[in-house]
């Protein structure tokens, strides 16, 4: 299904007065099974999972795994994949983290452009591909307000739709509490964002939590960047 830019204002203006329960209701009866959702296991991410599969059950739930991430990572995923009945889609990088090392060296320590490059080789590429073969049109992930500016746009041929863009850190908690939701364990030590371990750092004194990932470099890992590529026909 394919948006004009004039169709994504309507929809955008249409979804700004529903519940993130409704705009996921929305997504789910204009794209069906063509509909994803994305999720990086990270400190919140337990809210948009929770509130997706309460409506679809059966949405194919897309995480990249990088190599790269927190052995607590891969232990919040296990717990709410099981709590929740996941239909989970686990991707991964075509090469090997040591085979990207030996051929590039550590990226993420060469400034923005080697994190640009590992970034896309370890995550957008990754994603594209899930997209691809599973034969997506629509992608809903929990960026908010400081991630996105709308709740929904088109990033390149993909629609991408943001429902709990709104949310305030209190609505996020007060939806863990209520419905007795996990939380990631590295919350516990300081985290509020979790990413690879070689790139996120606990929030210090004096620290702004935008300098806890990518040491202070960037902060979007790329997925959610609308010059992000997605080089295939829908």
């Amino acid at each position: 299904m394919q948006f004009s830019p004039q169709e994504l204002r309507e929809a955008d203006q249409k979804l700004e007065t529903m519940t993130a329960s409704e705009r996921i209701r929305w997504a789910v009866d204009t794209f069906g099974n063509n509909l994803m959702l994305s999720t990086s296991f990270g400190i919140q991410s337990a809210v948009m999972l929770h509130l997706a599969t309460r409506i679809n059950p059966d949405i194919p739930v897309i995480f990249i795994d990088t190599g790269y991430l927190f052995r607590e990572t891969h232990l919040f995923a296990l717990r709410l994949t099981q709590q929740l009945d996941l239909n989970l889609k686990k991707y991964k990088p075509l090469m090997s983290p040591e085979e990207q090392e030996d051929a590039e060296g550590r990226l993420w320590e060469k400034g923005k452009e080697g994190l640009d490059k590992y970034n896309f080789t370890r995550k957008v590429e990754p994603m594209n591909r899930a997209l691809q073969e599973l034969g997506a049109n629509a992608w809903m992930a929990g960026l908010r307000h400081d991630q996105s500016k709308s709740r929904i746009q088109k990033q390149n041929k993909i629609i991408k739709i943001h429902p709990i863009i709104d949310w305030a850190e209190e609505d996020v908690h007060k939806y863990i509490q209520k419905h007795n939701l996990p939380t990631h364990p590295l919350s516990e030590q300081g985290y509020v964002s979790v990413g690879d371990w070689h790139s996120t750092s606990k929030l210090d004194e004096g620290m702004l939590p935008e300098n806890t990932r990518f040491n202070g470099v960037k902060r979007e890992c790329g997925l959610h960047e609308l010059s992000n590529r997605i080089d295939f026909q829908i």
